[in-house]
């Protein structure tokens, strides 16, 4: 068995129908594979994706964490294309604003998560002195990663 297959393997088995996500440190997973961590990241970026139905979160530093969360519902595939393809590195506020109205509409986010939604990437929130690119990247950031806290909800669809 080749050592992607081994580690993908042995993350795999710590998500199990109870357990929808497991947190674990890149660093001692390269330790106790004997690998560099880069290993762990070619198997992370390769085999743990959103359309594989992985939503991966990381933190690095002394106290960071790779945080692996499995999607199970299968009415998430909207929320996953637009997580991984439709919002990009920058959306602007209409842009976002139409993408939540779906959603509700859709019924994949409550009103008042909606609500919430659009009071956090409005112009408002965002009334910065920096010039509007880093507003709408700065909005896309904001409006993937509340999607990815939905994702791993687990809702029947």
């Amino acid at each position: 068995m080749r050592l992607s297959d081994s580690i993908e393997s042995f993350i795999k088995a710590m998500l199990t129908e109870e357990e929808k996500s497991v947190e674990l440190k890149r660093s001692e997973l390269a330790s106790y594979f004997g690998c560099a961590p880069s290993q762990i990241n070619y198997v992370l970026a390769t085999r743990f994706t959103l359309d594989d139905g992985y939503v991966i979160e990381s933190r690095r530093g002394g106290g960071g964490y790779i945080r692996i969360v499995r999607v199970v519902n299968s009415g998430m595939d909207q929320l996953m294309y637009l997580i991984n393809e439709r919002i990009g590195q920058t959306i602007t506020e209409a842009e976002a604003a139409r993408l939540i109205g779906q959603l509700s509409e859709r019924r994949i986010v409550t009103e008042a998560e909606a609500d919430i939604m659009r009071s956090a990437i409005s112009a408002a929130a965002l009334s910065l002195p920096i010039p509007d690119p880093m507003k709408d990247a700065l909005r896309a950031r904001s409006l993937k990663s509340m999607l990815t806290t939905v994702a791993r909800q687990d809702r029947k669809l």
